[in-house]
């Protein structure tokens, strides 16, 4: 049978560290034997001794002082190197038993920066990519759910609706057929808004950018919007400055216009204001939609561009929201190689988006998109 060759990292790397000491001590017992050995004996002769005598005089201390060295050596070199080997090998093994973990579905493993320096940043690196699974796998969960239960109910009023009329409880009259229409429409609207995000990265290849007029598409959107806010009671109020030039696709940003202004006419009370804003900021274009209202919790506010979250879980269904509308807009935008934020305190919301101008101007001064207070926008 053939003799077992370690193959562990640590095994490899003891063996590899005392074939080097062996060799090393060999090489210089070999040079001691043979050259001071020939020196030595050539010293003893011109002395008066024979050579046999200088050559046993020789073998007998410095000879036996190298074959304890060489031992000494080969131990010592075994320690170390067996120590060596098992600092670096158990952060691997611990690394390899986490991977299997995460590859088995369990996501919460982390292990422990522990070693040289080379291992612990590669322990960083594999807690940040477990992390980022483990929050890819919450989102997933999160999105089939609410996916499902914008499903359910859309559904369970047509078949409510359905059976109804099969069993002849309701009539089959124009505004049975129109809420039947509603439904569906519904069903339909969420089936685009899932299109939209199922396009993911290939929607810049769907999505040519060109040059467009900002400031002409916020005027239009404002337009359209207009009778919704009035019919709400709704204030409209528009700053814009003129020939506002970005980089993006016209109606992508007319679906991002729409979307964040349908999204301030759902949440702000009778009687509010909506304020629409477009202005060049560097080498970007700023648009921002403030609306007065309830402020978003602070611990939302990270989480209001997501997938089907929405802030009040049991009203949101009530006002027709679905939790798309505002990832569609972080989606879009960033096609467009845009950012997107939100800010709210004071019972005063921002959303706000930015696109590359299409015309490079000169800096009006360093301001921070996030930061300026909201009292000026």
């Amino acid at each position: 049978m053939r003799p077992r060759i370690p193959r562990g990292i640590g095994s490899r790397i003891a063996l590899a560290a005392v074939f080097v000491s062996v060799l090393a001590v060999g090489i210089v017992a070999i040079g001691t034997l043979v050259l001071g050995g020939r020196s030595f004996v050539d010293l003893m002769t011109s002395d008066g001794h024979s050579a046999a005598s200088a050559q046993s005089m020789f073998d007998g201390s410095v000879g036996q002082v190298v074959a304890m060295a060489l031992i000494v050596a080969i131990v010592a070199a075994t320690v170390l190197s067996a120590v060596l080997a098992s600092r670096i090998a158990r952060p691997l093994r611990e690394m390899t038993r986490a991977a299997s973990q995460i590859a088995r579905g369990e996501y919460e493993a982390r292990v422990s920066p522990k070693g040289p320096e080379e291992l612990a940043g590669l322990a960083e690196s594999f807690n940040s990519m477990a992390a980022a699974l483990q929050e890819q796998e919450r989102l997933r969960r999160d999105l089939i759910a609410n996916a499902a239960h914008e499903l359910r109910t859309p559904l369970t009023n047509l078949q409510g609706y359905l059976e109804a009329l099969r069993d002849e409880v309701i009539p089959a009259d124009r505004a049975t057929f129109e809420s039947l229409w509603d439904e569906g429409e519904r069903l339909v609207r969420l089936s685009r808004s899932l299109d939209v995000l199922a396009e993911g990265d290939s929607i810049d290849a769907a999505r040519p950018l060109m040059t467009v007029d900002v400031s002409a598409a916020v005027a239009s959107a404002a337009d359209l919007v207009a009778p919704a806010m009035a019919q709400s009671g709704l204030q409209l109020e528009t700053d814009l400055e003129p020939s506002l030039t970005a980089l993006a696709e016209p109606d992508g940003l007319a679906q991002v216009l729409g979307n964040l202004l349908q999204n301030a006419v759902r949440y702000t009370p009778s009687g509010g204001t909506v304020r629409l804003r477009a202005e060049r900021h560097s080498e970007a274009v700023l648009v921002s939609v403030t609306n007065t209202g309830a402020d978003i919790p602070a611990a939302d506010l990270p989480h209001v561009f997501e997938r089907f979250y929405r802030i009040e879980k049991s009203r949101a269904a009530a006002r027709g929201g679905a939790g798309i509308g505002l990832a569609i807009v972080r989606q879009l935008v960033q096609s467009f190689g845009g950012r997107v934020g939100v800010e709210s305190r004071d019972g005063v919301t921002r959303f706000w988006f930015s696109l590359p101008a299409a015309v490079a101007v000169e800096p009006s001064g360093t301001r921070d998109l996030q930061r300026a207070p909201l009292a000026h926008r």
